[in-house]
């Protein structure tokens, strides 16, 4: 004899599968750790006079592995964090290369991202580089989350 489901035990099977799955995802996010981070800085600083124009970035500390902070325009800036996304349990830092467009790590995470918003350009990651709010009144950047 040979059965047949009907509606119901379909739609019964359906919302089970529904309830449960979620419960199947992982419960640690990937990416970087989020670290606490309020920095301030003047920006006509001669210590940061690299960021004095657009184009322009520097290295901080701070973050997980230290901060990249771009300038992308007179009152936009970009500050990301070092920590490659890719295996970060690996500790890889970033380092912005000789086209001063593109922060890689070629020993640990191999991959490569642009620092004027953080996205993968290279190499097996699948996230871009962890990026903090910025704001500028003219003088103070401040970089917080």
């Amino acid at each position: 004899m040979v059965r047949h489901a009907t509606f119901g035990t379909i739609l019964t099977a359906a919302l089970v599968s529904v309830v449960l799955l979620p419960s199947c995802k992982k419960d640690k996010p990937g990416g970087v750790p989020l670290n606490p981070i309020d920095i301030s800085i003047n920006v006509n600083n001669p210590g940061y006079a690299d960021l004095a124009v657009p184009g322009g970035w520097i290295y901080l500390s701070g973050g997980s592995l230290g901060l990249i902070v771009y300038r992308a325009g007179i009152d936009n800036f970009i500050a990301m964090d070092r920590h490659c996304p890719y295996q970060t349990a690996d500790l890889c830092r970033v380092y912005v290369d000789d086209s001063q467009i593109t922060a890689r790590d070629t020993a640990c995470c191999h991959s490569a991202y642009l620092i004027t918003d953080g996205s993968v350009v290279e190499g097996p990651s699948a996230l871009s580089l962890q990026r903090y709010n910025t704001s500028f009144n003219g003088t103070i950047l401040r970089i917080y989350n």
